[in-house]
């Protein structure tokens, strides 16, 4: 299963650590945002002020999107699992369908 973390940047220490970055910046700069990604960890781009995407080395991006188990082992480990849940299926018949 894949789990997505958020990762909340102040943006006092964002802005004084060189962490973000302006569009038109960024822009200018690519290489050495890409240069700091891989070395000073997340550059946070900003439009307008306001925090828009987040550039991540690709290494890191495998490391947080990585798949941990089967889905198979995610149900078998559900707290739910041995509860003795009682699933009642409605059967009412199909709809009916204007041609």
């Amino acid at each position: 299963m894949t789990i997505m973390t958020m990762k909340t940047i102040n943006r006092e220490n964002a802005a004084t650590s060189g962490a973000s970055w302006p569009v038109a910046e960024a822009k200018a700069r690519f290489s050495e945002l890409i240069d700091r990604a891989l070395n000073a960890g997340p550059q946070v781009i900003t439009r307008k002020g306001r925090a828009a995407v987040v550039v991540v080395s690709a290494d890191e991006w495998e490391r947080k999107t990585k798949r941990s188990g089967t889905l198979a082992e995610f149900f078998a480990a559900s707290p739910l699992r041995g509860a003795d849940l009682q699933i009642v299926r409605i059967k009412d018949t199909p709809r009916a369908i204007d041609l």
